[in-house]
């Protein structure tokens, strides 16, 4: 029997859970755990579900019980079911997004396009594995690297001219209307030339909680994880 749906109440659920004592502040809110398992189901690999959970739960979460460590699961699982099934058959996704301020008038587009700009790395190299398409890669995933302020720090730091207020302001808009489009036709460029053999990245990821590698004594979303691109 297929997983039922999650409604808005299991949605609700979940973003109780994931506020609670057991993950000490260390777990994906839920805009995020979205954002970045639209990634994950949209790549070239299968990522297993224990590599994501610990992503997004954190290594060693404190469950009150066996019963929440279950329905924190079975959400998270059903949540994925739901996502991938969504970008199979063509429908919409609407993002998860939280306002970035009480007046609700702004909604936080880069935790979504920095979760999802996370997943993509939580396998082997995408840009790597698209080959003789990367330069097609690049261009569907700019929009994501626009939103997360990836692209403008890339620009800046290398001395080149960036967009004037006003028209940064529009293509920002036009990146976050966009959004749900941009990313179906990352699944859809996946699903096109994925092999037919799963590849597994043998190496440790490094946990956006982790603490750097660096040696800054900050966690690795803070620090070179918030830098680092897919290049």
């Amino acid at each position: 029997m297929a997983p039922t749906p999650l409604n808005d109440t299991d949605l609700d659920r979940l973003e109780l859970l994931l506020d609670s004592p057991a993950f000490g502040g260390e777990a994906m809110r839920l805009d995020e755990i979205q954002a970045m398992l639209c990634a994950i189901v949209s790549g070239p690999e299968e990522i297993p579900a224990d590599a994501w959970l610990a992503a997004a739960l954190g290594e060693n979460p404190a469950y009150e019980d066996e019963a929440q460590a279950a329905e924190v699961t079975d959400l998270l699982v059903r949540l994925c079911n739901d996502l991938t099934l969504a970008l199979q058959e063509g429908r919409t996704i609407a993002p998860i997004l939280y306002p970035v301020d009480e007046a609700c008038e702004d909604y936080d587009y880069e935790a979504w396009a920095d979760a999802y700009v996370y997943g993509c790395g939580l396998g082997n190299d995408w840009f790597e594995q698209a080959g003789k398409h990367a330069d097609d890669l690049s261009g569907l995933l700019e929009p994501m690297f626009l939103l997360n302020g990836m692209l403008k720090e890339d620009v800046e730091k290398h001395g080149e001219k960036w967009f004037s207020p006003a028209e940064e302001a529009r293509v920002v808009a036009e990146a976050e209307d966009g959004l749900p489009a941009i990313v179906q036709a990352l699944f859809d460029f996946w699903q096109s030339k994925r092999a037919t053999t799963t590849v597994r990245r043998d190496e440790p990821k490094i946990g956006r909680n982790d603490p750097c590698p660096c040696g800054s004594g900050k966690k690795f979303k803070q620090c070179c994880g918030k830098q680092e691109t897919l290049h």
